[in-house]
């Protein structure tokens, strides 16, 4: 066979694409890779398809084997990357001989890390994508996250000229997060003290945390709404259940909900926040939505502007 095959998945490794658009009708989530800017960029160092399919590692513990020469990159959470033993760098295209084992550490900063493989995994779509949806048990292999010996082959493509990304265009992983949050309309059915103290709070990421939402513990925000009738849910919608703790809701969330909700956090800053490890913290901050456009345009400007070089030596 050709591609890798898994020999240690580590605590939580999935198949990725972009996502799964267009199904919510059928009550099938987004997926998708839960920080893809990290991802797109490992597929733009390998000069794959945008729609390439790759591994999201969450807190490392990865290992693979090679089963042919391939080519491969590491982006996102930083944590020790280790070919037969030896050291190897992130955010490069790294050569692999066949039945070399490549190993990734557990993350020191962020939680989220991407190895893409030149020409992308060539895994079976499920509705349009391959992006694993272990609660709806789709994509990926058997809907389920990756498990010893899974096969995992590659989608042929001739090598590419190593490239790298040079650490001043590399995102950065700190340990706090402020989400930009545009007020929804059912915000009048929250007092204004209670939205005060929402935005003036910090809370901190639970250990409840996972790839449907994150579960934040602070100050209580009551809701004069008892609860609503199920309705779409968009993602980064703010939920505020019966206990007051704020949920936002990810790629794996549900379609539909009835819990009242303050707004939605800004796409970027759900980047972010899926970065962010449980004990982390996190503020909240209004923006109107000309100012969330804005911040949106820019950064598509900015990734535009990310200097891919020749690795060096």
């Amino acid at each position: 066979m050709n591609g890798l095959v898994i020999r240690q998945p580590g605590l939580l490794s999935l198949l990725q694409d972009r996502g799964r658009f267009g199904q919510a009708g059928l009550g099938l989530t987004t997926g998708g890779p839960m920080d893809p800017i990290a991802a797109a960029i490992a597929n733009r160092l390998l000069q794959n398809s945008t729609q390439a399919t790759l591994i999201e590692v969450s807190f490392g513990g990865l290992e693979v084997e090679a089963m042919e020469d391939v080519q491969v990159a590491i982006t996102g959470a930083t944590l020790p990357v280790l070919c037969d033993g030896e050291e190897r760098p992130m955010w490069t295209v790294l050569s692999l001989r066949a039945g070399q084992l490549l190993n990734l550490g557990f993350s020191e900063h962020g939680c989220r890390s991407y190895l893409a493989i030149r020409g992308g995994f060539a895994i079976p779509k499920s509705f349009g994508s391959t992006a694993t949806v272990v609660r709806e048990g789709i994509g990926g292999i058997n809907g389920q996250r990756l498990s010893p010996g899974d096969e995992l082959p590659r989608t042929p493509a001739k090598p590419t000229p190593a490239l790298w990304l040079p650490p001043a265009h590399r995102p950065q992983y700190p340990k706090r997060a402020i989400v930009r949050v545009i007020p929804g309309y059912q915000q009048a059915a929250f007092p204004r003290l209670e939205q005060r103290r929402f935005y003036a709070g910090e809370y901190q990421v639970s250990d409840r945390c996972d790839r449907m939402g994150y579960r934040l513990e602070g100050p209580v925000i009551a809701c004069d709404l008892n609860g609503i009738l199920s309705e779409g849910i968009a993602p980064g919608a703010i939920q505020v259940p019966a206990d007051g703790q704020p949920i936002v809701l990810l790629n794996d969330r549900q379609t539909i909900g009835g819990y009242p909700k303050l707004g939605t956090a800004l796409s970027l800053d759900c980047i972010a926040l899926a970065q962010l490890r449980p004990g982390a913290t996190v503020n909240f901050s209004p923006i109107t939505e000309h100012r969330a456009h804005n911040a949106l345009h820019l950064a598509q400007v900015f990734e535009q502007s990310r200097r891919y070089e020749t690795a060096p030596g």
